[in-house]
Parts: structure tokens; C-alpha cells; sequence
């Protein structure tokens, strides 16, 4: 699938708290590059741990972090699979690209992305795309269990919009 862009400061909080740029930039001691190589090895980690307990099976998941792009491989059962771990890590505070390098067992046509901004329900984002704000439950069910209740979505969010086909 290639190189995916998120909104960096939107989603979960898996990194903890961090520094701002101007402080991390101001030092410049190894320790503070180990810290956050540390740091970036932890929430990589807990990404994996998130991706498994939502039960998105992945063969040799492996998630790693570089400041805010993260790369993600091993092979997935189908296209929704691969595209949920993309999301999931996506949707994470902290993370402003994701590097997909997963494979699939069973190829299927790739599902749209859009972007929530403020304002959107799943009905109005089912009408644009659809034409029928009443198949809103599609895009619920093509995000679940990232997704627990239809009306808890936020700007920034990316949500898959899989095909009517």
C-alpha cells in the first residue's frame, strides 16, 4: 500500500509525555538520544501489543518508530486487516506517516480514506461517498473494533470507506 500521511497530534497517546522539538533539539547529549530511541522502541511495542488485542492478526507483526513515521510489516490474512493495523497506528498521537510494507494472503480491492474533520458524522461521510447517509453502518463495521460506537468519532480520525463492490 505504500506511504500513508496522518495529523501527528491526533488519536491515542501511546508515547507517554513527551518533550517539545525546542527542548529536544537543545539537548544533545546521547542520553537524551537514547532516551527517546528507548521511548520510540516502548510505544512501537505497545503499538503490536494494541494491534493484537484488537485481535488484527498479523503473521511477524513488526512495528517500528523513527521520530514520527512509523514502518510496519508481516503479513496479514486480507486487505481489511492490513489496512485496520495501518489505521490503528495511524491513528495514533505522535505518528504523522505510516510505511506499509505488510503483505496480504488473500488480495482484495483497496478500501478509500477519509479524513474526519469537524462537523462529520458517519452518516454525512456515508453520503459522500455512498450517496446514503443511511449506510453509515458500513463504515462503522469496516472499522471496528477501532471503533466502538458510531457516534464517537473526532477530527483528524482517518477512517477506511471500504467499496460497495
Amino acid at each position: 500500500m505504500g506511504l500513508f500521511s496522518f495529523i501527528k497530534n491526533a488519536g491515542a497517546k501511546v508515547f507517554g509525555v513527551g518533550k517539545n522539538d525546542a527542548e529536544e533539539k537543545s539537548e544533545a547529549t546521547a542520553k537524551a538520544a537514547a532516551d527517546e530511541l528507548k521511548t520510540e522502541e516502548a510505544g512501537a511495542r505497545k503499538l503490536e501489543e494494541t494491534i493484537r488485542d484488537l485481535q488484527l492478526n498479523v503473521e511477524n507483526l513488526k512495528v517500528h518508530v523513527d521520530d514520527d513515521m512509523a514502518t510496519v510489516s508481516g503479513k496479514a490474512l486480507d486487505q481489511s486487516t492490513k489496512e485496520k493495523v495501518v489505521l490503528v497506528i495511524g491513528n495514533t498521537n505522535g505518528i504523522a506517516s505510516v510505511d506499509d510494507q505488510m503483505t496480504v494472503d488473500h488480495v482484495e480491492p483497496e478500501a478509500r480514506f477519509h479524513t474526519v474533520i469537524k462537523g462529520d458524522t458517519l452518516g454525512k461521510v456515508a453520503k459522500q461517498y455512498y450517496g446514503n447517509a443511511m449506510k453509515y453502518p458500513l463504515i462503522f463495521d469496516a472499522n471496528k473494533p477501532m471503533l466502538s460506537d458510531p457516534d464517537k468519532i473526532y477530527p483528524g480520525q482517518v477512517l477506511r470507506i471500504p467499496s460497495l463492490e
